[in-house]
């Protein structure tokens, strides 16, 4: 694992033009692992300036040969699947066997995904009396995120690039080191030089940069809700399209006729996975009452086994925001039943599992995203109750039914206002849309309606 001093712009590592740089901290032991470039707004306008330039040819280029360029993207991601884990073991936290499994793993999967789509997608289509052509959108801003920083990565870059887009990268400044490993990658895939490129920075200097050049065509971000609104507003002044994945509160609603043990289970597994840092995590579970009591009991007894199996959070701004947000569950009236405010180890950003009985659908903890090891536990008198306490936030991204039986659950999920859920304990698809409804985003990543995202419109009439 080396951290590049220099920045990825028109095919090349270059020096950023300002001295300032990003510390990065590993999070388990609190100690420096690297530093990065701090690009400010003249390396963004540099790589945007390199990304126009290589936009024609790209764009231009066979849908075959970008397929073949991202099916070598995909098998080098695969061949540095040792480097990926350890590097996102080291500046997110995440533990090995989750780190290789999920964090590297997943997104080989969704590269590939977009090599076979790139090669099968009908860019050009006859409509009665019409050809429409699905061109690229332009350059492409994607702004990422920390908490799945490679996936994140590929769930934009993979599909822009599949649709002929230039790329202008700009990482999350806690996992800047995992970006610098994808720009090795895409170099050895073969991909030309300024189609892809490469801004280490913070982002209120380089983030805000992008979201405002006049050479971008799109902002993909992913992120909080509170910065997708700056972002969202930065974009809109220059009539740029945005994608914009952002919070969620989603709603884990179990059925009376659920296998209760099952399905609480296999919902705290949910939100322990990556320290409770993914923003489509189950994080409020809904048990009918009569049930009510034994789920909680059986909550704790799930959650307390995860004291020594997950991470650290990524920060020790975000331990003490999650940590902020659980004294506030308690002085609001929750019950902590498992886990608490208190730091689970002397080293290190860690938070003890966590799980609120007793919470009311009005409560903080129960309204905003907390993005920390934090479950709670929420009766409901009936469905409609329960569809009620589920559509409660303002957020509509992901959520969960469990019911004995599929089409029961089915029922349910068709009447929540939210853009995924899983059917109880459904695999995660790839090619499947993934984003929000409400204050979850705007758009959609993942298959072939996050190509879609990537590409216009023109329709030739004969």
């Amino acid at each position: 694992m080396k951290a590049h001093d220099d920045l990825y712009i028109d095919g090349a590592w270059r020096p950023a033009t300002g001295r300032d740089v990003i510390e990065v901290v590993n999070p388990a032991d609190e100690q420096v692992i690297g530093r990065v470039p701090a690009g400010d707004a003249q390396d963004v306008d540099a790589a945007v300036r390199a990304a126009r330039a290589a936009l024609p040819g790209w764009a231009a280029t066979p849908p075959a040969e970008r397929a073949a360029r991202l099916a070598a993207l995909r098998d080098a991601l695969a061949a540095r699947a040792d480097e990926f884990t350890e590097t996102i073991t080291a500046e997110l936290g995440a533990p090995p066997e989750f780190a290789r499994a999920v964090q590297a793993g997943l997104p080989v999967a969704v590269a590939g995904s977009y090599a076979d789509l790139a090669a099968t997608h009908p860019f050009e289509e006859k409509v009665g009396n019409s050809t429409v052509l699905h061109e690229p959108v332009g350059v492409v801003a994607a702004i990422t995120p920390w908490n799945y920083p490679l996936h994140q990565i590929v769930a934009k870059v993979a599909p822009a690039l599949a649709a002929g887009c230039a790329v202008v990268l700009k990482p999350a400044e806690n996992t800047p080191l995992t970006a610098q490993l994808f720009a090795e990658a895409v170099h050895e895939a073969g991909v030309p030089a300024g189609v892809f490129n490469l801004v280490t920075g913070l982002g209120p200097v380089a983030g805000q940069a992008l979201a405002e050049h006049p050479g971008v065509d799109l902002v993909s971000f992913t992120g909080s809700t509170a910065v997708g609104r700056r972002i969202g507003a930065a974009a809109g002044a220059g009539v740029k399209r945005v994608a914009l994945e952002l919070g969620g509160k989603s709603a884990n609603v179990i059925l009376p006729s659920a296998d209760l043990a099952k399905a609480v289970n296999v919902g705290v597994a949910n939100v322990m996975a990556n320290s409770g840092q993914t923003c489509s995590a189950w994080t409020r579970m809904l048990v009918h009452r009569d049930q009510y009591d034994e789920a909680v009991t059986l909550a704790a007894a799930a959650a307390a086994k995860y004291g020594d199996r997950i991470g650290p959070v990524v920060s020790e701004r975000q331990r003490d925001r999650v940590r902020g947000y659980i004294e506030k569950g308690v002085a609001e009236g929750a019950r902590l039943v498992a886990g608490g405010p208190e730091s689970p180890r002397e080293q290190g950003y860690f938070v003890s599992p966590t799980v609120f009985a007793d919470v009311t659908p009005d409560m903080t903890v129960a309204q905003e995203e907390i993005f920390g090891p934090v479950l709670c536990v929420l009766p409901y008198d009936d469905e409609d109750d329960a569809l009620r306490i589920a559509d409660g936030t303002v957020y509509g991204l992901a959520g969960a039914v469990w019911a004995g039986d599929e089409e029961e659950a089915a029922a349910f999920a068709r009447r929540m206002r939210t853009g995924q859920v899983d059917i109880n304990g459904g695999r995660f698809n790839p090619l499947a849309p993934f984003g929000g409804y409400k204050q979850s985003g705007v758009g959609r990543e993942l298959g072939a309606y996050g190509l879609a995202e990537y590409l216009q419109t023109k329709s030739l009439q004969f």
